[in-house]
Parts: C-alpha cells; sequence; structure tokens
C-alpha cells in the first residue's frame, strides 16, 4: 500500500518534492491515520522558517539530511487500528504532516483524545504531540471543521498572547502595535483586545499599503499603520508591539523610531520569512520569541489542567464563527493544488482574505 508525502528543503523553502512511499505493516499497538484535510496559512511557513531553531522539523523527520515535512493542522480518521480502545473510523483533529497518512503510538488514552508516544516525540512539546477524538469534542460543528484547522491553532496562540500580556499588564504600554496585521493570528489578537483586553490602550495594526483597507474593515483596530509610514503614522508613547511578520527592516524602523517607549518586543510569527535578521544593535529593550506551548504550560500550573484548554476553546469558537464575514475558505485537493498553494504562500501571495485547506 502507497502514501504520498511532501517534503521541502529545509535551508530553501522555496524548493519541495512529492514523494510515494510504502506503507510498512503496522507496528504492534499503533495506529494508522489517513489525513483527511489540512490547513496551510502563514503560520506553516513559520514553521519551517524556525524549524532548526525550535524543533518542528523532528516531529516528522524524513530520513533524508537537509529535507523535512512542515507540519500542520487538521482532521483525519483512523484508517487501521492495532491499539486497544481505538476504531477504525475514528475522527481526531491535531498535528500532521503533509502528507496521505501518518502512524502514531497512542499514549496516556482518554475519552477525549491521545498523546503520540512515539520516541522521536516524547521531548516535544505536549501540545503538539495530542489528538482530539472529535466524536468527543464538547459542541463540535462538523460544518465547521475547515474554519476550525484553519484558525484553531492561530486562534489560541492569539488568546496566549493576550493572556501573556494580561499577566504582565502589557508592560505598562499605552499602545499595542500589531505587525503584519492581516495575518489570521493577528486578527484574532486584535479582536480578543477590541472586546476589553486592551483596557483602553490603543491598538495598531501594521501592514502593507495594499493590505491596509482590507485591515481597516476588520474593526478591530483603532488605527491602522503602513510599513512605509512607521515614523508618521505610530504615535511615540509606551508600545508593547507585537510581531508576527519577522521582517528585519520593519522591527529596525519601529526600534529606532519609538526607542525607549518600547516596553517590550515580542516575536511571534514569521510571515515574511525571507527578509529577517538579527535583532542587535537596536534602541530600546532586545525582542523576545513568543512561544506559545510554554504559556500554556504556566497556566496549566497556575490554574490546573484543562481550565485554559476551555479558555482557549470558548474563545476559539466565538472568532471561528465570527470569521465568516471576512475570510472565504477555499478547497484544494491533490499535488497540483498543494504545490500551488504552497508556493504562493511562501512567496506572500495569498490574499489575507482567503483561508486554504489542502488534502494529498
Amino acid at each position: 500500500m502507497q502514501g504520498q508525502e511532501f517534503w521541502v528543503q529545509k535551508d530553501d523553502l522555496r524548493k519541495f518534492e512529492f514523494h510515494d512511499v510504502e506503507l510498512a505493516p503496522l507496528a504492534a499497538g499503533d495506529v494508522r491515520f489517513r489525513i483527511d484535510h489540512f490547513a496551510f496559512t502563514a503560520n506553516n511557513v513559520t514553521y519551517g522558517a524556525v524549524g532548526e531553531m525550535i524543533g518542528y522539523w523532528k516531529f516528522f523527520p524524513t530520513g533524508k539530511d537537509g529535507w523535512g515535512k512542515i507540519p500542520v493542522w487538521g482532521f483525519a480518521n483512523v484508517e487501521a487500528s492495532n491499539a486497544e480502545g481505538i476504531d477504525v473510523g475514528e475522527r481526531v483533529y491535531g498535528y500532521f504532516p503533509m502528507a496521505t497518512h501518518l502512524d502514531v503510538t497512542p499514549a496516556k488514552i482518554t475519552k477525549n483524545g491521545f498523546r503520540d508516544g512515539a520516541t522521536h516525540r516524547a521531548d516535544l512539546p505536549p501540545i503538539y504531540n495530542e489528538y482530539m477524538r472529535v466524536a468527543n469534542i464538547d459542541g463540535h460543528d462538523a460544518a465547521l471543521e475547515d474554519r476550525l484547522a484553519l484558525l484553531r491553532p492561530l486562534y489560541a496562540t492569539s488568546y496566549l498572547i493576550v493572556d501573556f500580556l494580561e499577566d504582565n499588564d502589557f508592560f505598562g504600554a499605552e499602545q499595542i502595535v500589531i505587525c503584519s496585521a492581516s495575518s489570521k493570528t493577528a486578527i484574532g489578537f486584535a479582536q480578543l483586545l477590541a472586546e476589553g483586553a486592551a483596557a483602553g490602550r490603543k491598538i495598531v495594526g501594521l501592514t502593507s499599503s495594499g493590505n491596509r483597507e482590507f485591515v481597516a474593515g476588520l474593526g478591530a483596530y483603532d488605527q491602522v499603520a503602513t510599513y512605509d509610514a512607521i515614523a508618521d503614522d505610530i504615535a511615540k508613547r509606551p508600545t508593547v508591539y507585537v510581531d508576527m511578520a519577522g521582517n528585519a527592516e520593519t522591527r529596525g524602523a519601529l526600534h529606532h523610531h519609538l526607542k525607549d517607549e518600547i516596553k517590550y518586543g515580542c516575536g511571534v510569527g514569521i510571515t515574511h520569512w525571507d527578509k529577517g535578521g538579527a535583532a542587535n544593535d537596536l534602541p530600546g529593550p532586545r525582542p523576545q520569541m513568543f512561544f506559545a506551548p510554554g504559556q500554556i504550560e504556566k497556566r496549566r500550573k497556575d490554574w490546573g489542567r484543562g481550565v485554559v484548554e476551555g479558555k482557549i476553546a470558548d474563545a476559539v469558537d466565538r472568532l471561528t464563527r465570527q470569521s465568516t464575514s471576512w475570510m472565504d475558505v477555499i478547497v484544494g485537493e491533490g499535488p497540483d493544488a498543494v504545490a500551488q498553494v504552497y508556493s504562493a504562500m511562501v512567496e506572500g501571495k495569498i490574499s489575507p482574505r482567503e483561508g486554504r485547506i489542502l488534502s494529498l
């Protein structure tokens, strides 16, 4: 029996290959997923761009030096099972490679889900190793699966950034500047702030001139500024910036304009993955990378397991339903569709109004 996988070159994300693979006999205790569909967003490009630094390449190794499988979020069905308590036909939500199949070794099995206990994933962040059993997700709406695949991981990050900043009283800032304001994680973050979390602080969306109208139309930002007018558009006042873009030029412009008015710089994504650079020798505090699993683990210790997950689920459900007002879901199937969407996303040519769902 054959499957198919999508590999990318780690040091040049523009290069990719499709590989037909022979599926080995399923090992004792393992489960084989047939991946139904997955989301592909700029967040997945970030996984590739920082794959070596944070370890994203380790989840689904290719066995070939220099090549990796970019992780994605989506839904799958159990095609075969040698694990007691997990039946063929079960549907799960979780973290997958861009492929047709994935074998996992279920551990810590509960009615709500299980964890892949494969040895090579043992030291990786637990949140990425967990698979949710769809039949037991409270309030799961099958009609929203495409949107959930697209937005759940992004909006979970949006919630956790808000929680992190609230936990630190926004570092004393009076305004919050959000770079790459048209990105889906930024939109969720801004919407949560606009619901009241910003507590009177000004929410500034920073975007390209081409996306300015779209960002302004979302209604989540108090002000929309453009990359080419940072010094003119952004007031000099105590500021936290949240950077979804990872563009060294933009980051430098903010620091040189605001200087010590920057109270905290929070790096989240790299939508401008090919325009990164060192954060050395900038006025103001050195930017810090935000790692969502770390905030989850902190809150699990603070609040007890299950509380932060419930808060995330509530926020994700609310914001996902709101996304029908601004995001169109576009579905593509097969290698040609995957190749086209992947290349366009890497080059930054996908409209922020579009949410792309793919399958092999």
